[in-house]
């Protein structure tokens, strides 16, 4: 279980929406003194032909970039290692495209963009942040050289453009961002993927220990969506168990729910899919669904039979 529930969901939460539009790597490690950059993504070549509508995040990975996310306010401190990450990156980049004795343009630079929650008149002064009229409010940026950008999500519009970056908020801003996202079409793939972030959160708060106050009004806010996932979870697996014969009865539909949270999430039912299944099967129902939802699919292989357990049988 990890030790910090949110930097988990954000991480997750961002690979899982811009997946389908390009190259996602979660704590990239940086050369020189080694760091890790929260998020990293590269546009896809070749777009999907539908891509789907991520709103101003979208806007902002159209080119390369890093994202950094935060629960609470950065520091100065804080703000100035992630831009020392990005020109350690570009200094990466740079490197890696000599050696192929090519030249990187400005353009195939990525750009930084901090996603904080709040951000004070004096913190956005210190650092000479600033407005661009292309750009929504809540969003501040350096010299166009620095390629640096601060999005401060309690103020942003709340408008449909910008659910998936007020879902990172806090407090009832972020309450208000996660019932909007309860309320899309329930086959949304982007609605079922944050749906089952925020259950993973939530599952992983629950796990604490020695919860403070502020964890514990962020489970309350976290619950409704929760419960909503689990429901949508339990109906679509039991549904699925009924169809395939009514006489299995619920034992059959525990199991096709398994199925299903696994399938969802290694998109794909093989044997390595099968065998975390049957591993899970053997545990109570609430124990199952809750490492299905908490363990990431790394964890889930290493755990429940996965890839080594493949290797040796070959």
């Amino acid at each position: 279980m990890t030790d910090r529930p949110h930097d988990q969901f954000a991480k997750q939460y961002l690979e899982g929406l811009l997946a389908p539009i390009g190259e996602v790597k979660i704590s990239l490690e940086v050369a020189s003194e080694v760091r890790q950059v929260d998020v990293y993504f590269s546009p896809s070549p070749t777009p999907p032909p539908s891509p789907p509508n991520l709103g101003l995040l979208g806007q902002m990975v159209v080119t390369p970039c890093s994202l950094e996310p935060f629960r609470n306010q950065p520091s100065e401190t804080e703000i100035r290692n992630c831009i020392l990450k990005l020109y350690s990156l570009h200094g990466q980049l740079q490197r890696q495209a000599r050696r192929s004795d090519r030249a990187l343009s400005d353009r195939e630079l990525p750009h930084l963009w901090i996603i904080t929650p709040s951000a004070s008149d004096r913190l956005l002064e210190r650092f000479k942040f600033a407005r661009k009229d292309n750009w929504e409010r809540g969003f501040y940026f350096l010299g166009e050289a620095q390629k640096t950008a601060l999005i401060a999500i309690n103020r942003l519009p709340e408008t449909p453009e910008t659910l998936w970056l007020r879902i990172l908020g806090k407090g009832k801003l972020q309450e208000r961002a996660i019932l909007e996202l309860a309320g899309l079409a329930s086959d949304n793939p982007l609605r079922i993927h944050a749906l089952e972030q925020v259950a993973t959160w939530r599952v992983n708060l629950q796990m604490q220990v020695n919860r403070n106050k502020e964890e514990e009004e962020l489970m309350m806010a976290l619950s409704p969506a929760y419960l909503q996932w689990r429901e949508e979870t339990l109906n679509k697996g039991l549904q699925q168990g009924l169809q395939q014969g009514l006489q299995q009865g619920l034992q059959q539909g525990r199991r096709t729910m398994l199925e299903t949270m696994l399938t969802v999430r290694f998109d794909s039912f093989d044997e390595r899919v099968l065998r975390i299944c049957d591993r899970l099967f053997e545990l109570p129902t609430q124990e199952a669904v809750a490492l299905a939802m908490q363990l990431t699919n790394e964890e889930l292989l290493s755990r429940f039979g996965g890839e080594e357990e493949l290797e040796r049988d070959c």
